[in-house]
């Protein structure tokens, strides 16, 4: 029986997750058709298509694309960045959070914000946009992509002391984590979301 179905909407992403749990059984969906078609808003037909692939999945599953995880978690999938979220909520202070696409601020925000009500406590957000990264990672380019990111990231950070915490806001940035330099914890949400859902943390 399949352990988790990942819904995804870049090929990368299969590798990443395959690697992060070698032991399950992992089915992978990859549809890079949902994020260029999320580019202008989820309209009916998308969020039909979306749920009735959600719906249709064997045991439990996961969206890994942060622009329509709100849709696949009204199907009942879970969103890749919601353990993430809810541990930096529970940071203690401002929380850095850092995008790539415009279409993953409002729902990046939104989560972290709703994370932040579930433990009581007020939104204490700094967003930093990096959307001129994006076409590295489009045009393939995954390592000048996190470099960039972990450059950006370091600088913010020096420009703005006192966060208690980075979110990088999609899997996709993940890679950047370790190349970011500062004591700041760097959250990145494969390995919480792994972590969660197979009760590996």
């Amino acid at each position: 029986m399949t352990d988790l179905t990942l819904f995804h909407t870049a090929d990368v992403h299969v590798a990443t997750f395959d690697a992060l749990a070698p032991e399950a059984d992992l089915t992978h969906v990859v549809r890079t058709d949902w994020l260029e078609r999320a580019q202008t808003g989820v309209d009916a037909a998308l969020r039909q298509e979306i749920a009735e692939a959600i719906r249709a999945a064997e045991g439990p599953s996961l969206c890994t694309c942060t622009t329509i995880g709100a849709v696949a978690e009204e199907a009942g999938a879970t969103r890749i960045d919601w353990p993430m979220m809810q541990q930096a909520a529970g940071a203690g202070g401002p929380v850095m959070l850092v995008y790539c696409l415009d279409s993953t601020r409002l729902p990046s925000t939104a989560l972290l914000e709703r994370a932040f009500a579930t433990q009581g406590r007020a939104p204490d957000i700094r967003t930093l946009p990096l959307t001129g990264l994006w076409h590295h990672f489009t045009n393939g380019d995954t390592e000048e992509f996190h470099k960039q990111v972990a450059t950006w990231v370091s600088t913010s950070l020096t420009l703005t002391p006192g966060t208690a915490c980075v979110v990088l806001a999609q899997a996709s940035m993940a890679g950047a984590a370790a190349l970011i330099d500062s004591d700041v914890p760097v959250l990145t949400s494969p390995e919480t979301a792994m972590a969660a859902l197979l009760g590996q943390g």
